[in-house]
């Protein structure tokens, strides 16, 4: 029996083992595998809001109207302002972040340190932005009326400008309500934050305005929401109200669906903590550079690796911006 000898050595050869696949080290290999793991788990997210969203299509909130805010400038309709601003932030880290690693290729320490400083305060504006965006999602600005069938009431102007229920509901000092606890022996009924009005004050309000009138959150065929002349808004406050809605939460969306705000908390919160993540993973290796333990082992490979994970988060928020706030 003869036996053939194979000489792994040969350029024609393919790889037959080795310390190091693909010509990557091991670290990096395990980075990839990571983040392809990483990116199936966003892409089932993604995937099932995209479903979610086209099945209620006729009544989605639309995120022109939902994120309006800009810190500091209260009262200025700025839709999306804000957002673009935390994309541009992020994009810019991920720039930053490739000078560090052409740097560390180098072997230029003050410039990784440099480029690594600048990239670690990139994702710390964008978490906090992504903290505030948060907190004003939560509070809301306008409120609304939820009905006895789960549906959402707006108020707008004869024109169709939003207008809060601050602006012409008056809350009646005489009247008061005991939030349910279980204290009070209440043990199978549970409650958040009781609503600054009541559904009656709202009512007497939209009464003594002429110019308010409902909105509901059903779409017409140009794409807009629908609006009620101002008999129906009367009748629609008085038959179908249920309880008054400021901002959102889990459970409950003044902007409409409640499915969108489970969404937008889960998925923009998980891409969130991927940020948080690689911005603590940037410090500690910003301080290893600092201290000179890249520059002794003459390789700056931990900031290529901790490179792809930063790239990759802001490659996420590329879709999550396009799914949430573009399409």
């Amino acid at each position: 029996m003869s036996t053939t000898v194979v000489n792994a050595g040969q350029d024609n050869q393919t790889w037959a083992g080795g310390n190091e696949p693909l010509k990557a080290s091991y670290g990096k290999m395990m980075m990839w595998f990571f983040i392809v793991s990483d990116a199936l788990t966003f892409s089932g997210f993604l995937a099932a809001y995209g479903f979610s969203r086209f099945k209620f299509i006729d009544s989605w909130p639309i995120a022109d109207e939902v994120f309006t805010h800009f810190p500091f400038l209260h009262g200025v309709d700025a839709p999306m302002y804000y957002v673009a601003f935390m994309t541009f932030v992020l994009i810019m880290s991920s720039v930053t972040m490739v000078l560090a690693v052409d740097a560390g290729h180098h072997l230029n320490k003050s410039k990784v340190t440099i480029y690594m400083f600048l990239t670690i305060i990139g994702g710390l504006i964008f978490v906090g932005s992504q903290a505030w965006e948060w907190n004003t999602f939560i509070k809301g600005e306008y409120g609304a009326v939820k009905t006895k069938g789960g549906n959402i009431l707006q108020f707008v102007d004869t024109e169709g400008h939003r207008v809060a229920l601050k602006d012409f509901v008056v809350a009646n000092p005489d009247s008061e309500r005991v939030q349910q606890e279980r204290k009070n022996g209440l043990w199978f009924v549970s409650e958040g934050t009781l609503p600054s009005y009541t559904i009656e004050e709202v009512l007497h309000g939209l009464e003594a305005h002429d110019n308010v009138l409902v909105r509901t959150q059903t779409l017409t065929e140009e794409g807009a929401k629908t609006v009620l002349s101002r008999e129906a808004s009367i009748n629609q406050i008085k038959l179908n109200g249920l309880k008054v809605v400021e901002g959102a939460n889990l459970q409950e969306n003044e902007y409409g669906s409640p499915l969108f705000a489970d969404f937008f908390f889960f998925i923009t919160g998980f891409h969130g903590f991927h940020v948080f993540s690689g911005v603590i993973l940037n410090i500690i290796i910003f301080f290893n550079v600092v201290v000179g333990t890249y520059e002794r082992r003459r390789s700056y490979e931990m900031v290529e690796k901790v490179g792809l994970y930063w790239h990759f988060v802001d490659l996420v928020w590329v879709f999550v911006f396009t799914f949430f706030y573009l399409v």
